[in-house]
């Protein structure tokens, strides 16, 4: 089995590179199943219905979030959507779930959604203990589990990983939009990546206007983000799953 994990979505410009690349990637590595991030697509904060039925289209398996879960009211339309997850160590009133099961050639894939706490703006529960919590009670019932951890210090995820080596099938970053280099799998079998990166515009500052950002950070006046135009880039990694033991055989970046 091979998952094809799209980091952040930034924009309707983001939308549309992976509309325009999503068909190519799944025919050239034969994919079976698509998470993507999207808490960045709506104006670089959350996530609209139009974007959203956008996703439903492409046939996106699962689509997750972070820390601009709540940038849109549109969300609370189709919060409760089963190809919708944010994170699961959000208070536990909030709407929405923080996993989900899916099927996919006769096997069970788990998907966690998680945010971290360090360097972050959202109140949050522990995300240790909650993944914990939820991997103790779904893993005797699913075949692979896949977790999405959307937060800021590379520490932090890095923790994570060593935490669920030999607990989850896969652990990837997102939130910083800027992928990294050190894909790897662990001693006891869990694939690691510290950020897959963004899906959005090239040309940016992590996504936002060049010209903004600068702005923001010479004056620390405040001035309203805006989202770049231009060029576009896609940002992925493949984990290619044995059928048979379930673990992952090989990690793939892609930038496109």
């Amino acid at each position: 089995m091979n998952i094809l994990a799209v980091g952040d979505l930034v924009g309707m410009s983001g939308l549309k590179k992976l509309q325009s690349e999503l068909y190519s990637i799944k025919e050239e590595y034969k994919i079976d199943f698509v998470i993507v991030n999207a808490e960045n697509v709506a104006d670089g904060m959350g996530i609209n219905e139009k974007a959203f039925d956008t996703l439903l289209k492409l046939d996106v398996d699962v689509i997750t979030m972070g820390n601009h879960t709540w940038g849109k009211k549109d969300i609370f339309k189709f919060i409760d959507h089963e190809k919708l997850i944010r994170p699961a160590n959000y208070p536990k009133n909030n709407p929405g779930k923080g996993y989900n099961i899916y099927k996919c050639k006769d096997k069970k894939i788990a998907v966690i959604n998680l945010i971290g706490r360090a360097s972050m703006t959202v109140l949050a529960e522990n995300p240790f203990i909650e993944v914990e919590n939820i991997i103790e009670k779904i893993k005797d019932d699913v075949d692979i589990i896949v977790v999405d951890f959307h937060a800021e210090a590379t520490a932090e995820k890095i923790a994570m990983g060593y935490f669920l080596d030999g607990k989850a099938t896969v652990l990837f970053g997102t939130h910083t939009h800027v992928q990294t280099a050190d894909q790897t799998i662990l001693e006891k079998g869990t694939a690691y990546i510290t950020d897959i990166g963004m899906t959005g515009p090239k040309n940016s500052v992590i996504g936002m206007d060049i010209g903004v950002s600068l702005k923001r950070f010479i004056t620390s006046l405040p001035e309203k983000y805006k989202t770049a135009e231009g060029d576009t880039k896609l940002n992925a990694c493949v984990f290619k799953i044995n059928d048979e033991n379930c673990k992952v055989e090989k990690i793939i970046r892609i930038n496109k």
